[in-house]
């Protein structure tokens, strides 16, 4: 009522948007004409006075008028496109940091031109993020003359480029990706042992195209880099032999829903577990964990208790199991190709081609479908998009589709979603949903309305929620004589064919979800297409050019006769879990004024009815006294719609907002492990880290002394020379009385012989090469530990919900100790490496000298815990062994025997870890 009260008096947020930004459209409007009769010569030469100008101090507002009617100019004359005035406000948009709301077909690729070339005159680099490969390469070619005739650079990051491609990509003042090639670049940036390998620089300012299904459908699934270990596959096929054993707690037949467990006498469902299928998870009872553990006993997988240390991680096994049988399902959530599980993107359709799923879910669909397991992964770094793209110092955004999450957008990323107008006024019919009580009359009223539309030659666009829903769907219209295409990830090779004819008269096109999202679905066809496909992959560019002319004679008569039947008439067969998708397939028809017709269809066997639903639409039903074949409408059921729509976009914008809770304590965390690993790639002496440690280390020994001497003066003096050559290789030199010594005296003595071992290692070997094998060394142990420090954080993770139950906030207790065990392993790094530098003792060898220049960096290996072992990766190998030798002065520590530390760990799960 309030916001409506503010809409009457200062008018709607659309209206006060548009009318701050139209003074800013009129200025670049009247510079329309300098442009106009500028040569093309000189375009370039504004281009480098623009950068001159910033250089100076002045900032990229002041040059807005003018550099945005230069861009315009620039993409009348080299595309034959001059951008409307709406595609400019988009434009100004981008550049305050904002999302802009741009219909369907309203040109949003050309809008981003104005903002990304006035941004990357700036200098610092421009990102364009998009949601796939195919994506990126057409819309970086397609926008390259407008760049190009400006002076400005073009790159393009795809998925199989090498290292040293995706540089150079990266250096240029424009570069075009993938949300996920961008993520990865920076995790694997931050895997380097160089800092001339980076590729990323920075993260000054990106423009993601599809922004809602980047920063909202895909923020659930973090980006993950991880490398196998070894692991026994055989318990994913044990286990999956003994789950069909377990028996699902029994429902209440009035409601559907499990009994409520009684706490008081302790009274449970009946049965060993209860599925949420809402959020994908399993729980067992009691019951089914006594039922777990007699199962493994029977079959001798066990001994004792499932609760012993040895056997706990079966409850994980049979979890992962469980959701693998009841929760993911072929044909919906993946699909099996050439012997391989594929996961389905479950907002696109599209196969996720080396994805996998994490934490052994995807060994358990193996082990169910019969597939060689293969191994677990470990994770080596990961970060979610939501971390990563708040690291932009400006980040903008577009899609068709963002009104409805602004909230979210808000508070998450402290985005402002601005609704552009449409150039032309939407010319699309929405008919109200239809319903029907169950699957198979819904499928069967589909394919009636589908026979009776393709009759008149109009086009048809079905869209499905899964893979399976389309194969069933094509499976009725097969029995009925209807031929058709259908693009889901079974097909999804032949995407760019089937959509680009999907506005042709007479095709009739399922796709899954929004396949083809990006790609423009023209009335009567795509002209271009068809001419690249008919010149040949050989043709020349003046071929193509001919061959594209001849089909937009044809095509135009096509185009006509398809807007006068209707224009694209568009299906879903279902509606999706967030209104916003729903709208993406409704905005498939009626682009840029063309005409169009949208129509759900919707059972009450249908998942979102069905699981948000409940009982109550069935009782509705039963009052209206619906029958089966037999389609409804009604304001009430259309309510009770949209009313579970908001609860599963309530429950999802929950379900981000707790992963990024969680994440940004690892975020942090991550942040300063990144700093320290850029410090040690970029410091040049790296000595004076160690010996600040090993002065840290000295006064905590002598802390200790200062403790022990009050009890008995020669044992504390002897606990304390051994623990000096345990920790630097010390001996105590004879002419010194250093019981008489004090504290103070102590402690220059030991800092100097620290010193003066630094020293002598950089005389004997080199000052460059001590500090290749400190900075090895450190990288590894950080590394290393950074990786088990991920791993700790998962079982922390899962430990902390258990704490809720003691009225604690499992949050709090996540950041607590979380940051507690990340202190511990930052100091356990640097003394352990501190150690090892001081106890190595290194000699030239005899028949062999330094090289000073021109060093090649080799593969070097050692036994032992003071190897320069590089690894697999040339990166590593930085270190010349031939010069340099490093010998073990200490008796080896095996790697279950105490810890010399004096921790009361074992050696492997500390200082040997």
């Amino acid at each position: 009522m309030a916001n409506k009260i503010i809409a009457r008096i200062l008018g709607s947020k659309q209206d006060r948007d548009l009318k701050q930004l139209l003074p800013t459209l009129h200025k670049i409007n009247a510079k329309e004409l300098w442009a106009i009769n500028l040569p093309e010569e000189a375009f370039k030469e504004q281009t480098l006075q623009f950068k001159e100008k910033i250089a100076a101090g002045v900032s990229l507002d002041e040059i807005l008028p003018e550099a945005f009617a230069l861009a315009r100019e620039a993409a009348r004359r080299t595309l034959g496109e001059r951008p409307y005035d709406v595609q400019l406000l988009g434009g100004i948009v981008l550049h305050q940091g904002k999302i802009m709301e741009m219909k369907t077909g309203e040109g949003k690729t050309l809008s981003s031109v104005t903002a990304a070339y006035l941004n990357a005159l700036a200098g610092k680099g421009v990102h364009i993020i998009t949601v796939n490969d195919y994506l990126a390469s057409r819309d970086a070619a397609w926008m390259k003359p407008v760049y190009d005739y400006l002076g400005i650079s073009v790159g393009v990051i795809l998925s199989d480029m090498d290292p040293e491609t995706r540089q150079i990509e990266y250096s240029k003042d424009i570069t075009f990706g993938t949300n996920n090639e961008f993520g990865f670049d920076y995790l694997r940036d931050n895997m380097r042992w160089s800092m001339d390998k980076k590729a990323q620089k920075n993260h000054p300012f990106c423009i993601i195209d599809e922004i809602d299904s980047i920063l909202i459908d895909e923020a659930r699934t973090p980006l993950i880099i991880s490398g196998p270990v070894q692991e026994d596959t055989s318990k994913f096929f044990n286990v999956n032999q003994l789950v069909k054993f377990l028996t699902e707690c029994e429902k209440d037949p009035a409601t559907g829903d499990y009994p409520v467990e009684d706490p008081i006498t302790g009274i449970q469902p009946k049965g060993d577990y209860k599925l949420d299928e809402k959020s994908k998870k399993v729980v067992f009872t009691d019951e089914g964990m006594n039922r777990i553990e007699e199962l493994l006993i029977s079959r001798k997988y066990i001994t004792g208790s499932l609760f012993d240390e040895e056997n706990f991680e079966y409850i994980h096994y049979f979890t992962q199991a469980m959701k693998a049988h009841k929760l993911f399902h072929n044909d919906v959530d993946y699909v099996i190709q050439e012997g391989q599980v594929q996961i389905v993107d479950e907002f696109t359709g599209r196969i996720l081609s080396g994805r996998r799923y994490s934490d052994g879910l995807h060994q358990a669909i193996e082990a169910k479908e019969g597939i060689k397991i293969a191994k677990k992964n470990r994770t080596l770094a990961s970060i979610t998009f939501q971390n990563f793209f708040r690291m932009y110092d400006k980040i903008s955004g577009m899609t068709g589709t963002a009104d409805t999450e602004a909230r979210e957008f808000g508070r998450i990323y402290g985005l402002e979603v601005v609704v552009i107008p449409t150039n032309r006024p939407v010319n699309r019919v929405d008919e109200d949903d239809i319903i029907y009580l169950n699957e198979d009359y819904k499928f069967n009223a589909i394919c009636d309305d589908i026979i009776k539309i393709h009759k008149t030659g109009q086009p048809i666009l079905v869209g499905t929620v899964s893979v399976d829903k389309s194969e069933k769907l094509a499976s009725v219209l097969r029995k009925r004589g209807v031929k058709f295409e259908i693009l889901n990830a079974k097909n999804h090779h032949r995407e760019a064919l089937i959509i680009s004819e999907a506005g042709a008269k007479n095709s009739i096109t399922i796709a899954t979800n929004m396949a083809g999202r990006g790609t423009d679905i023209k009335l009567g066809g795509n002209p271009e297409y068809r001419a690249i496909r008919a010149a040949g992959s050989d043709a020349t560019e003046e071929e193509i050019k001919k061959a594209i002319e001849k089909e937009y004679k044809t095509w135009r008569a096509q185009n006509e006769e398809v807007r006068q039947l209707g224009g694209l008439y568009v299906i879903g067969s279902e509606r999706h879990e967030s209104r916003r998708i729903d709208n993406q397939l409704r905005g498939r028809s009626g682009r840029q004024g063309d005409p169009g017709f949208s129509q759900f269809y919707i059972s009450l066997d249908d998942d979102l009815m069905r699981l948000f639903g409940g009982e109550s639409f069935k009782k509705t039903m039963a009052r209206l006294g619906m029958e089966g074949d037999e389609p409804l409408h009604h304001s009430l059921l259309n309510k009770s719609l949209e009313k579970a729509q908001k609860r599963v976009e309530d429950r999802n914008y929950e379900i981000r907002k707790h992963l990024l809770d969680y994440d940004d304590v690892l975020s942090m965390q991550r942040t300063s492990i990144y700093q320290q690993r850029d410090e040690i790639l970029s410091e040049t002496d790296l000595t004076k880290k160690i010996i600040e440690t090993g002065e840290e280390i000295v006064t905590i020994l002598l802390e200790d002394y200062k403790s022990d001497v009050k009890q008995d003066e020669q044992e504390a003096l002897a606990r304390l020379m051994d623990r000096l050559k345990e920790n630097f290789n010390f001996n105590a030199d004879e002419n010194i009385d250093w019981k008489s010594l004090s504290l103070e005296e102590w402690q220059t003595n030991l800092v100097n012989f620290l010193k003066k071992d630094l020293k002598d290692k950089k005389e004997l070997v080199g000052e460059t090469q001590l500090n290749q094998f400190i900075r090895y060394e450190y990288l590894k142990h950080l590394d290393n530990r950074w990786q088990e420090h991920l791993e700790n954080l998962d079982s922390l993770r899962e430990a902390v919900y258990l704490r809720s139950y003691a009225q604690k906030n499992p949050l709090v207790e996540y950041k607590n100790e979380g940051f507690e065990i990340f202190d511990q392993m930052m100091d356990d790094i640097r003394i352990t490496l501190a150690r090892k530098i001081f106890r190595v003792i290194v000699r030239n060898a005899p028949d062999k000298s330094y090289p000073k220049r021109n060093q090649q960096p080799i593969k070097a290996s050692h036994n032992g815990v003071n190897s320069f072992a590089p690894g697999k990766s040339g990166e590593r190998a930085e270190a010349n062994s031939q010069n340099m030798q490093v010998r073990r002065t200490a008796e080896k520590v095996g790697r279950n025997d105490p810890c010399p530390c004096g921790s009361g760990k074992k050696y492997k799960n500390c200082h040997g870890a």
